[in-house]
């Protein structure tokens, strides 16, 4: 067999379900919307608005919002039906693996890896960025040498680090432990963006909505630039169902519960994230909310400093409640790898509480390292091109999945078959070539890396071949 014949042999679902029977199937719909929504609900809400308001589109930051909403929506419908199909661990790379061949497979998988690993260690620099301030507001301080990494001006960002190894702590106390910790901070996460927003309500200044959609931003095709913009700058926020995905070798009833986790999610994340931006840009004038903390900002700029403090713990615990889910979701992903002799099979071994031990060390010791020492503003529309990546590949896949008389498909289905999953791959490859060229060349080098590892090491260890 040739070298591009084999690379491009796919995997076999049977074979994912029996490797996969090692982990124990406890998750419900609640789980995995609470899953979902903490990831969707991290750093993204309580910083995103802002920053787009003030860059690209204005108070029409929700508009972006709620169609990058719609996007994801349509996106989710693909997930959803392939994961109740192909009920493994894995996500884009599993489902990948089987519809286009192993090396595709691995492209999804390595891309997905760079935006897990980039998103947990952005979050975790976030949540240290918020609790410094939090620590400034009761007079305390770390040493600058600990607030930073060296090209900042520090030493290491120690609260980045920590943050993590507690998630991780969590983590390994089990799955059923790590859940009741992940849904109680989304319940204390969501009551607090619910108290923003009624609260909000009230502080309203119509004449802040007069410029709804600046001219400035009015660029591009039918001048609606500066919202494409914002658009393809926001999907990070919504990779919480892509993350649930991950999940689906450890969910009960997979069939009906992964399509009512998706989406369910996609319909709680869009309402809260467009609601949020309508109050937010209301309150204050766009152009003030380029900062790092908008929401708090804004609750200062009413003279509502005591909620301001509110705003912050909010933030706090919807970061730590996203780095819990992302670290889920990278070290099943890591799993997936190893189950496959793609990496180390030690990868892809679990331990006697049903996790994957390994692969939980490894994804930690990976983002510890880059939330630590590595500044990551310039790495963050990296996540967004491994999303958008994935969500091209997996819309376009659904058009294959339908044809497979192999596959027992018996769940969700897709809507609007074939035109919608053509729409959703369509939409995901205009919002990559939205994204700035240096993220595009970047990611190029990223896929190379990939390829050189897979073709150097992968495909030799590959338990493909050993099925043969």
């Amino acid at each position: 067999m040739n070298l591009v014949k084999r690379a491009f042999q796919k995997e076999s679902v049977e074979g994912y379900l029996e490797k996969d029977g090692q982990m124990a199937r406890v998750l419900s719909t609640k789980d995995l919307i609470g899953l979902g929504v903490g990831t969707v609900i991290g750093s993204g809400i309580f910083i995103l608005p802002g920053h787009e308001a003030a860059n690209n589109a204005g108070p029409a930051v929700a508009i972006a919002f709620l169609l990058a909403a719609v996007f994801s929506g349509i996106c989710g419908m693909a997930f959803a039906e392939f994961s109740s199909a192909m009920p493994v661990a894995g996500s884009a790379y599993s489902y990948g693996s089987v519809i286009y061949g192993e090396v595709i497979g691995w492209v999804l998988g390595w891309s997905l890896i760079l935006e897990y690993f980039l998103a947990v260690s952005a979050i975790a620099t976030g949540f240290s960025a918020y609790f410094n301030s939090l620590l400034k507001e009761v007079g305390l301080s770390l040493p600058q040498t600990l607030q930073a990494g060296p090209e900042q001006g520090g030493f290491v960002n120690l609260m980045a680090i920590l943050v993590i190894l507690v998630a991780t702590f969590i983590l390994f106390a089990g799955l059923s432990q790590s859940k009741k910790v992940e849904n109680a901070g989304v319940v204390l996460k969501v009551g607090i963006i619910l108290l923003f927003i009624v609260g909000g309500l009230f502080f309203i200044k119509p004449a802040n909505y007069a410029d709804f959609y600046p001219k400035q931003f009015q660029t591009g095709l039918w001048g609606l630039g500066g919202i494409t913009a914002a658009t393809a700058s926001i999907i990070f926020s919504f990779l919480g169902f892509d993350t649930i995905a991950a999940h689906a070798a450890e969910v009960k009833n997979p069939t009906k519960t992964m399509s009512r986790g998706i989406l369910g999610t996609v319909v709680i994340s869009s309402t809260l994230y467009t609601l949020f931006a309508i109050v937010l840009t209301g309150i204050v004038n766009y152009k003030k909310l380029g900062v790092d903390d908008p929401a708090a900002f804004a609750l200062q700029t009413i003279k509502q400093t005591q909620f301001s403090v509110v705003i912050t713990i909010g933030a706090l615990i919807g970061m730590f409640t996203a780095i819990l889910a992302l670290i889920f979701a990278s070290s099943r992903l890591a799993y997936s790898f190893g189950r496959d002799g793609l990496m180390p099979r030690t990868l892809g071994k679990v331990n006697r509480q049903h996790l994957p031990k390994n692969a939980i060390i490894l994804a930690v010791v990976v983002e510890s390292v880059l939330a630590g020492f590595i500044p990551l503003s310039t790495l963050t529309n990296l996540i967004n091109i491994g999303t958008l990546t994935a969500f091209m590949f997996i819309s376009f896949g659904v058009l294959f999945l339908r044809r497979r008389k192999d596959l027992k498909h018996n769940g969700f289905k897709m809507p609007l078959y074939p035109v919608l999953p053509a729409v959703s791959a369509a939409l995901s490859l205009f919002l990559i070539i939205r994204l700035p060229l240096a993220t595009l060349k970047l990611y190029l080098v990223w896929v190379i890396i990939g390829l050189l590892w897979y073709f150097l090491y992968g495909i030799k260890h590959s338990a493909i071949n050993q099925d043969q």
